[in-house]
């Protein structure tokens, strides 16, 4: 039965790998409405179905339970929104170091070129577009980024990447994407164009670091446990909500409720840490970037 299990799984991954495939399947659908079907069933709290798609999950992912900290769920959401035991994401305590807010892939990261940056190569967007706001557009001109890709099996919390208060929280509704390299690669200022909040967080020396949790197809949802009405913000344009919320750096921010994106900006001065670079895997709680 498990060799069953992993031939299926197997040849299910070669399809999917395929651009093409990939593509057509997760995004030239109707997006929202899919999106809206999966948050509907992810709820539901019946034994057969919460079974049955966990795994599913399983079967054709890279899905990790041992980490959990509880034992059994009572849905898919529950799965997907799980904490992790105490003491499985140590978080570097050099007060010089920014560390991952999430569990990720690194993405495109590094300078911003001006107001330019890259979702991946070749596919410029501009902190104007993706930010709405021009007093932060000039904070981070010339500035540092770096792109996180949550994948569907990863930990979805994602927690303060250092001390500092969050002083005001922008939600932009849109679109729900895949944000996976393949669509990166084909859909124009992506991360523009999905629904996101913007997290501006002052740290003690009085910079200021800015969080953008991009959502995406399939439940699209992002939740700050601070800020319990963030979705109620959702009309035309972006709305902005101010607030006061103090973190030790490592405490939990909110969570999504399936994979998605955050990409982390900080002021000219910042600098990767070594290792960060596209295409590497990096953990909550370790060495993102290094202080002024």
């Amino acid at each position: 039965m498990h060799f069953a299990n992993m031939t299926v799984r197997s040849q299910v991954l070669k399809i999917l790998q395929q651009e093409d495939i990939n593509f057509l399947l997760t995004n030239r659908i109707p997006r929202r409405l899919l999106t809206r079907f999966v948050g509907w069933l992810a709820r539901i709290e019946q034994p057969l179905v919460r079974d049955v798609s966990i795994w599913a999950w399983q079967l054709f992912s890279d899905l990790d339970l041992s980490e959990a900290k509880k034992t059994s769920f009572t849905s898919v959401r529950d799965c997907f929104t799980r904490e992790l035991k105490d003491g499985a994401r140590p978080v570097d305590a050099d007060p010089a170091l920014m560390t991952s807010p999430c569990d990720a892939i690194v993405g495109a990261c590094g300078a911003i070129e001006g107001t330019k940056l890259y979702q991946i190569k070749g596919f410029p967007y501009r902190l104007e577009e993706l930010l709405h706001d021009p007093a932060l557009v000039e904070r981070y001109r010339d500035g540092r980024h770096v792109t996180l890709r949550l994948t569907a099996s990863m930990y979805h919390r994602f927690h303060a990447p250092c001390d500092g208060r969050v002083e005001r929280v922008t939600y932009i509704a849109g679109d729900t994407w895949n944000v996976n390299p393949i669509a990166l690669k084909r859909v124009e200022k992506l991360f523009c164009r999905n629904e996101r909040a913007i997290l501006q967080m002052r740290l003690p020396g009085d910079d200021v670091i800015t969080l953008v949790p991009v959502a995406a197809i399939l439940v699209a949802g992002i939740r700050l446990n601070f800020l319990a009405n963030l979705r109620d913000l959702d009309h035309d344009g972006p709305k902005t909500a101010g607030c006061d919320a103090a973190f030790h750096k490592g405490d939990e921010m909110g969570w999504f409720e399936h994979g998605s994106t955050i990409i982390v900006f900080a002021p000219k001065g910042f600098a990767l840490c070594d290792g960060v670079q596209d295409g590497v895997a990096i953990r909550m709680g370790q060495p993102l970037m290094r202080m002024p």
